[in-house]
């Protein structure tokens, strides 16, 4: 007589024979439910399970490593949509520039701000509730036919952002990034604010020197060779006192203080489950920080009338 055996066949398709095992929970797989591991196969739910308990790749910092630098490509997106939409309806540029404080006519046209105007006037900008100008006026830019660089003025800040950004977004990954970026134009808006809030300005600059600031910490931080990232910051210091007589330096330096301290809170924040409480909470304050000194602004100037 031949010898019994049992039949054994595929927990998932009972009428399958099958007499291959999953490496990992030892059940019975046929063919259609085989998925490759590193030593045998594995089942699907095994699989499903594996997938779960690896970990992450994160940057130095805390951040997910990602291949592709798509927030540098958003902010750039955004900032050409921006200009196309200034092209198409200049008034966009006095509706949404950075503006601390100005005057509106009856005839519809821009004054600079006094103290005791007549009523027919109204305030406009950050002193009269316009606060998202705080933020907009980072992503518009001089008109083509207007101020020293025209077009250049676009031109040089994306190129900018695109060289910078995507080494800085590689490092931090994307939601630190992106905060950084924030931030450091709202940094920029509020000097402004501070110093000249009847100067209206507009530009990506004050966010991409807030980026600048980030590459320096970074490179420091990493022990990288820093004989070329010293040559960039003494361009970068340079360009800005260059641009004191010929751009916004208020936002330049606010934009560069602004990403020099979110970025030393994320590489310097202690590493293990408390390191992205502790950078959250650095960006945190530094929001409250600049909000609360628009308020008191907005404040004194209002109480000025």
């Amino acid at each position: 007589m031949e010898p019994e055996y049992a039949v054994t066949t595929c927990y998932r398709h009972t009428k399958v024979e099958s007499h291959v095992s999953c490496t990992r929970c030892e059940r019975y797989i046929c063919p259609d439910c085989m998925r490759e591991a590193a030593v045998g196969h594995q089942c699907p739910e095994c699989v499903r399970e594996g997938s779960r308990s690896v970990r992450r790749a994160r940057t130095a910092f805390g951040g997910r490593i990602t291949a592709v630098p798509l927030v540098t490509y958003v902010l750039i997106g955004l900032n050409v949509l921006a200009y196309t939409g200034e092209l198409v309806r200049p008034a966009l540029v006095d509706r949404f520039e950075m503006l601390g404080v100005g005057l509106v006519g009856p005839d519809g046209g821009h004054y600079v701000w006094q103290a005791s105007y007549p009523a027919d006037f109204h305030a406009e900008g950050v002193v009269a509730g316009e606060w998202y100008r705080l933020l907009t006026g980072a992503f518009l830019h001089l008109p083509p036919t207007e101020g020293t660089f025209g077009i250049l003025h676009i031109v040089m800040n994306m190129v900018s952002l695109w060289n910078i950004g995507r080494m800085v977004e590689s490092q931090l990954g994307r939601v630190r990034y992106l905060a950084l970026y924030l931030l450091s134009a709202l940094g920029g808006s509020v000097l402004v604010l501070l110093i000249a809030p009847t100067e209206a300005t507009l530009g990506a600059s004050g966010a991409i020197f807030g980026l600048g600031a980030a590459y320096y910490v970074l490179a420091r931080r990493l022990g990288a060779d820093m004989a070329q990232v010293n040559r960039f910051m003494a361009g970068l210091l340079l360009w800005l006192l260059i641009s004191a007589g010929l751009t916004s330096w208020q936002g330049h330096l606010g934009g560069l203080l602004a990403g020099a301290v979110v970025t030393l809170a994320y590489a310097y924040a202690p590493r293990g489950g408390r390191r992205t409480l502790v950078q959250a909470g650095a960006c945190a304050v530094l929001l409250a920080l600049l909000l609360v000194s628009t308020w008191a602004k907005v404040a004194e100037l209002t109480g000025a009338q």
